[in-house]
């Protein structure tokens, strides 16, 4: 494509598989991956500006024009590929290189180096066999140090929040999340009943969740190559 102006800040995202040589069915698991990365890249067309790709096996990437549905595609990455776990790492700042569409490849700058820094705090805190309280960290440039500390704080109570959930409240709550049109609905769907759908959610402290996932969201909005 052509470049665009690298004063601009855009979206890098770093993603990989946690413990993937464990993995009994890798290579199911790396081609469920990739079937998941052509369906974001077909669903959010107007948000890429470099397509998602798998770049060394386990570990997989993107270039975002902005933060405007960032969330909403990390949380269908984790959604198609559970129990499979993942982290994700999120940069934020300008790209100083060309800039191919097909794929997340050969740029390099600010965005990409924050992004691998925030993947890379997620891999420290494992190593040192401290709880992860989460999968996702951001990283942004020095004037938004506050906003960063924000945003990676909900992430890390929205990920606490998540690690109580029972397999059912899972289920009710994601399902939920990707419909988002009611209870009665989500009941039908998953041939429950209505105050089984409000039990789980008031249990698995969804309304909190959806509404920290809410504003996190509009904040990365803010953040648009423009």
């Amino acid at each position: 494509m052509d470049h665009l102006e690298n004063r601009h800040s855009f979206a890098a995202v770093i993603g990989d598989i946690k413990d993937s040589r464990h993995l009994n069915n890798r290579k199911e698991v790396q081609d469920r991956l990739q079937r998941v990365m052509d369906r974001l890249n077909r669903k959010y067309e107007e948000d890429i500006v470099s397509k998602f790709l798998i770049t060394l096996g386990d570990e997989f990437q993107g270039l975002l024009y902005g933060g405007k549905n960032i969330l909403s595609m990390i949380n269908e990455i984790k959604i198609e590929m559970y129990p499979v776990r993942l982290r994700f790492g999120v940069g934020i700042g300008p790209i100083t290189t060309d800039i191919q569409t097909e794929m997340a490849l050969g740029a390099d700058g600010p965005g990409y180096y924050r992004a691998r820094e925030a993947i890379e705090v997620l891999k420290e805190r494992e190593k040192k066999n401290r709880s992860v309280p989460a999968d996702l960290c951001l990283k942004m440039d020095e004037t938004d140090r506050g906003k960063e500390v924000l945003l990676n704080t909900v992430f890390e109570l929205m990920y606490a929040v998540e690690s109580g959930w029972t397999a059912r409240q899972r289920e009710i709550i994601w399902d939920m999340l990707a419909y988002g049109d009611g209870q009665q609905n989500t009941a039908a769907r998953l041939s429950i009943s209505q105050p089984t759908v409000q039990k789980a959610l008031a249990a698995g402290n969804y309304y909190t969740y959806e509404n920290a996932l809410k504003n996190a969201a509009e904040i990365l909005g803010e953040i648009q190559y423009d």
